[in-house]
């Protein structure tokens, strides 16, 4: 079965919420989207970063800042393009990626 979202919401400054064609609702902060970002130019950082036995990082005034997420537009019926606070707006990220990187939401005790 297809999954679908069927609405999104803002959880605090830092995360969304996602609910599904399914009934599920599942939680993303935006420093776990932003890290796990499949475009090309973040695949190829990360697998840099893996071969590299050390390096000093180096931050902009962005990135030094929290991480938001300012945007997220559809592409298609089949994912959203995500536009972070540190200036990074090319990830787009499918609905299949989305569902395995979700949190799912916890009941208050």
């Amino acid at each position: 079965m297809d999954l679908s979202p069927t609405s999104i919401a803002r959880d605090g400054q830092s995360s969304i919420l996602i609910e599904w064609t399914d009934g599920s609702s599942l939680r993303y902060s935006a420093a776990e989207l932003r890290k796990k970002c499949p475009c090309a130019t973040c695949r190829e950082k990360h697998g840099a970063q893996e071969k590299k036995a050390f390096t000093m990082p180096v931050l902009s005034l962005e990135e030094a800042r929290p991480l938001t997420i300012k945007h997220m537009r559809p592409v298609g019926n089949y994912a959203y393009n995500i536009a972070f606070s540190d200036g990074h707006d090319s990830g787009i990220f499918t609905f299949d990626h989305l569902q395995e990187m979700g949190q799912p939401l916890t009941p208050d005790v």
